[in-house]
Parts: structure tokens; C-alpha cells; sequence
């Protein structure tokens, strides 16, 4: 069976809409979703309820956590407290049950799922080198580790490193692997558009889509509801 792992949706509905009706037109059931559900976007209720319905697993990620106020987003840049503060007034009791009860990390299947780091998942570290990536394999057991935050896809092998592709052979019998799956909602790797990976267990591939989707129905939204033009624009450009 495949399973489809997301991350950082950041309130990006016609983002998660488009993945979600394409795991759907791909008969891809089980998904995975790496947090960040909220934070930046226009539609945080919305998002919630479409991954509570959808998604088979789902952990926390920093913005699920400083919507809750659980984390002090002083550290966050300006822009993203702004997004932050507006997300606190708007998030309702359905949504706030749900992020609340997220774990920060989980295995299941032999996998591990975790939003930032399986090194100290609460500090929300960032995992973008190898040599980070090499330390990182000492905390966790199983051959994979799922992780989203960097909103940059790529796939770090305990043996030969960094590996960047649309299609990235596992060798699992002789190698580990941690995975960034990008994000769906708000692409940093200079593609705009949405961002997924699929793993298939029984051929051992893992496949990175991208997904065009409405980025000026999210814009608009946003600048309807006065969010700052800098989260606006960089919708367009994917950094």
C-alpha cells in the first residue's frame, strides 16, 4: 500500500484541496501529515478539518504549537507572528481539540514521523545538511524518518548522503534514510507549486510530486482578510 506523506500545509486550502483530490484520483488512501497545519495562510479551520478527515496519522508541528500559544513565537520573523497572532483569533474549539492533541512524534509500520527533528522534536531544529543529518540518525531506529519543516524536499541517506530527484530509489536492507517531503502550502525551494512525497514499501520508491494549484484564489483570500504582502507574494515564487 502507499502512503502518501504531507507537511505544511500553513493554511493553504486550495493547496491541500488540489493534494488531496489527486491522492484521491491516484486510489492513495493513507496519508501522513508532518504539522504545520496552520500559520501563514487564510483558512486555518478549514485545513484542520480537511487533514482530521483525510489523514490516518498526524503530529504537531511550530505553528500548530504557537497557534496554541505552547510555543512563544518571538523568534519567529515579523511576518510570521503577525500570521501567528491573526491565527489565535481566528482558530475555533474544534480546531485548537485537535492541534492540541498531536503528538510531536510517532512510529508506526516501521517509520518515524516527526516534523522538525527526531533529534529533540521539540526544539523544532532544522535538518538541512548531511552533517546534521548525520547526527540525527542516531535518534531514531527505524530505516525511515519523515520529515517536513525546511519546506525543502530532499532525501538524506545514512550512507551516501543528500540526493535530490522526482524518483529516489531506497535501499532499505543496507540503508537508512531521513526524508523531507517539502511542503504543500508554502514551497521554499523555488517551485511554487505544491509539494508531496509517495512512498511505495513494496517496490522501496519514493516519488516527489509537485501539483500546480490556484495560488492567486490563496492570495486573494489573504489580502482580503489583510495578511502581510510579503507571505502573499512569496506564494508566486516559492521562497
Amino acid at each position: 500500500m502507499k502512503i502518501a506523506v504531507i507537511s505544511d500545509i500553513h493554511a493553504n486550502l486550495a493547496a491541500l484541496r488540489t493534494v488531496i483530490d489527486f491522492l484521491h484520483a491516484e486510489s492513495i488512501t493513507a496519508i501522513a501529515c508532518l504539522g504545520d497545519v496552520v500559520g501563514y495562510g487564510p483558512f486555518p479551520n478549514e485545513c484542520v478539518d480537511l487533514v482530521r478527515r483525510h489523514c490516518l496519522l498526524t503530529v504537531a508541528g511550530n505553528h500548530d504549537y504557537a497557534a496554541l500559544e505552547r510555543l512563544d513565537a518571538t523568534a519567529f520573523n515579523r511576518y510570521a507572528r503577525e500570521a501567528i497572532q491573526w491565527t489565535r483569533l481566528e482558530l475555533n474549539q474544534d480546531s485548537r481539540r485537535f492541534l492540541a492533541a498531536l503528538p510531536l512524534i510517532v512510529s508506526q509500520d516501521q517509520i518515524c514521523y516527526v516534523h522538525s527533528s527526531p533529534r529533540e522534536p521539540h526544539d523544532w531544529n532544522y535538518v538541512f545538511s548531511g552533517s546534521t543529518a548525520r547526527e540525527c540518525f542516531h535518534y531514531f531506529e527505524e530505516r525511515l524518518c519523515f520529515i517536513g519543516h525546511s519546506h525543502i524536499p530532499v532525501v538524506f541517506s545514512q550512507q551516501q548522503g543528500a540526493t535530490l530527484g522526482t524518483k529516489v530509489p531506497l535501499s532499505l536492507r543496507e540503508d537508512r534514510y531521513i526524508i523531507n517531503v517539502g511542503s504543500v502550502g508554502q514551497p521554499r525551494d523555488g517551485d511554487p507549486r505544491a509539494c508531496l512525497a509517495v512512498y511505495d514499501p513494496e517496490q522501496a520508491l519514493l516519488t516527489y510530486h509537485r501539483l500546480n494549484y490556484p495560488i492567486k484564489e490563496t492570495q486573494a483570500e489573504m489580502r482580503r482578510k489583510k495578511m502581510p504582502e510579503f507571505l502573499i507574494s512569496r506564494l508566486e515564487i516559492g521562497r
